[in-house]
C-alpha cells in the first residue's frame, strides 16, 4: 500500500478510524444546503396552515427512534405556530408510528423528541390492537387500509418526518407515517408481502430504493394515500450527518413525490463498474441502533459491489437484531423454504430475512459489529475487527468507501422512477 489516507467513519455514537489504500475511491452524496431556522420554518408553517384551525384534536404524527428529524428543535416550533392560532395544548396529540417497531421506553422517547415529550400527550401506536383500526376500504391489490379510528375524528392531521430511500418501499416518510406508521399489523404485512413476487419466485424487480414507478408495493402505498383522510406534511431533507437541512411543506401527494425527487437527486450515485470490495459505514445512531435498521444500509452498499464480490459494513447495533421475528427464517433451511413461508403467511421481518439471503447468495458480507459472533453466522455474515477490514481493503484489486450507506444508493439505468 503507498500513500495510505486515513478516514473517520461513524459507528453507533462515535467514530472509527481506517486506513485506507491509494486506490479507494470515496463515494460521496452531495449535501444539501442548509436552510432551517426558526424563521424559516414558521413561514412555510404559515403557507401551510389555516388562518383558523378546525375543531376537534390536532393529531401531529412523528417517527419512533429508527427515523429522527430533529424533533427536539422543530416540534416546539410546531406547537408554537399551532397555539398561534388558537389551537389549546389540550387539542395537539403526538401519535408515534412505530408500523410494526417494538415501543420506546420513556427516557428514549425523551431523547428523541426533546421536552415536547413531557408537555404535550403523546400516543405510542400498537398496530396488534384490533379494536382501535377502522378499514376505509381495499386496494386493487387486496390490502385492507386498517388505520386508527381516532385519527378519524381528528380536526387536522399533520405528518412531521425525514425523506429517506426505502430497500422495498421506493422511499420512507411522508405517506408511510400513517400507513404503515399507523397501520394494522395484518395490514402492513399484506402490503409488505408485495416485495414478493410469486410468478418469478424471487423478491419483485421494482421493489428498490429511489423507485415509485413500477414498483408493487411502492404503488400500492399511493392506493392506499388515496383512501386515508386529508393530511398535511412536513418532509424533512437530511444532510450526510441526519440533521435536518431543511424541510419542504405540503397538502397533496405530488408535494410528497417532489420531495422524494429532490432526495434523490442528493443521494444517488453513479458508478460504470461495480466493486470488488466495499467499506461502508451504516452512518452511527440511529441507523445502525440494530441490525434492522441497519439492514438498509446493506442493502444500498451492497449495490455497489459486484457479483462474487465483499461488503464490509460499520453497523455497531447497540440494541441487537432489534426483531423477534427476523432470526427464525434463518432456520427454515434457506431461501426457498423461507419464500414459500412468507408467501403463505407473511409476518414481521421476513422480507428483511430473505431479502439478507439474497445478498449473501450474491456476495459475501463482513460486519464490524457489536454482534456476537454466533449470531452473525446465524444470518451468513463475518464478524471482523477494524483492523481486519482495513486491511482487506487494501488488497482488493478496486475498493470504493461509502460514509453513510443509510443514504447513498447506486444510481440504474432508468432515467426516472419518481412519478405520480
Amino acid at each position: 500500500m503507498t500513500n495510505p489516507r486515513a478516514i473517520a467513519l461513524r459507528y453507533g455514537r462515535g467514530q472509527l478510524e481506517c486506513a485506507l489504500p491509494a486506490h479507494a475511491e470515496i463515494l460521496t452524496i452531495r449535501e444539501p444546503g442548509h436552510c432551517l431556522n426558526r424563521a424559516s420554518f414558521l413561514a412555510g408553517l404559515h403557507r401551510l396552515l389555516p388562518q383558523v384551525l378546525p375543531p376537534g384534536p390536532i393529531a401531529v404524527v412523528v417517527a419512533d427512534k429508527t427515523r429522527l428529524c430533529d424533533y427536539p428543535i422543530v416540534l416546539p416550533w410546531l406547537t408554537e405556530a399551532l397555539l398561534a392560532r388558537g389551537g389549546d395544548p389540550s387539542r395537539i396529540v403526538f401519535y408515534i408510528a412505530y408500523g410494526v417497531h417494538a415501543r420506546q421506553s420513556d427516557a428514549e422517547s425523551l431523547a428523541a423528541y426533546g421536552p415536547t415529550f413531557a408537555d404535550y400527550r403523546f400516543i405510542h401506536h400498537n398496530s396488534a390492537d384490533p379494536e382501535q383500526f377502522a378499514e376505509l376500504g381495499r386496494t386493487n391489490r387486496g390490502t385492507p387500509v386498517r388505520v386508527r379510528r381516532d385519527l378519524l375524528t381528528a380536526g387536522m392531521i399533520l405528518t412531521v418526518g425525514a425523506i429517506s430511500h426505502h430497500y422495498f418501499a421506493g422511499f420512507g416518510g411522508g405517506r408511510k407515517l400513517l400507513f404503515p406508521g399507523l397501520g394494522e399489523r395484518e395490514a402492513i404485512f399484506c402490503n409488505h408481502r408485495l416485495f414478493l413476487d410469486p410468478s418469478l419466485h424471487a423478491l419483485a424487480p421494482g421493489c428498490c430504493p429511489g423507485q415509485t414507478e413500477g414498483n408493487p408495493l411502492a404503488e400500492d402505498l399511493a392506493e392506499i394515500n388515496r383512501l386515508l383522510p386529508p393530511y398535511l406534511s412536513l418532509h424533512g431533507l437530511l444532510d450526510s450527518q441526519g440533521r435536518v437541512a431543511d424541510f419542504r411543506f405540503g397538502a397533496s401527494y405530488d408535494d410528497f413525490l417532489a420531495a422524494c425527487r429532490e432526495h434523490d437527486a442528493l443521494y444517488r450515485a453513479k458508478v460504470d463498474a461495480a466493486y470488488d470490495l466495499v467499506l461502508a459505514s451504516a452512518g452511527g445512531y440511529p441507523k445502525d441502533i440494530n441490525f434492522i435498521q441497519a439492514h438498509k444500509a446493506i442493502d444500498n452498499a451492497a449495490a455497489f459491489v459486484r457479483d462474487g464480490g465483499e461488503l464490509i459494513l460499520l453497523a455497531e447495533c447497540a440494541d441487537g437484531v432489534g426483531s423477534t421475528t427476523f432470526l427464525p427464517y434463518f432456520e427454515l433451511g434457506g431461501w426457498e423454504a423461507t419464500f414459500d413461508r412468507l408467501l403463505a403467511d407473511y409476518s414481521g421481518n421476513g422480507g428483511t430475512a430473505l431479502a439478507m439471503m439474497a445478498k449473501t447468495k450474491r456476495i459475501r458480507i463482513a460486519l464490524v459489529t457489536n454482534l456476537d459472533e454466533p449470531l452473525c453466522q446465524r444470518i451468513g455474515v463475518a464478524r471482523i475487527s477494524r483492523e481486519e477490514a482495513c486491511q482487506r481493503a487494501v488488497f482488493a484489486p478496486t475498493c470504493a468507501v461509502v460514509e453513510n450507506a443509510s443514504l447513498l444508493i447506486r444510481a440504474r439505468p432508468q432515467a426516472d422512477h419518481i412519478v405520480a
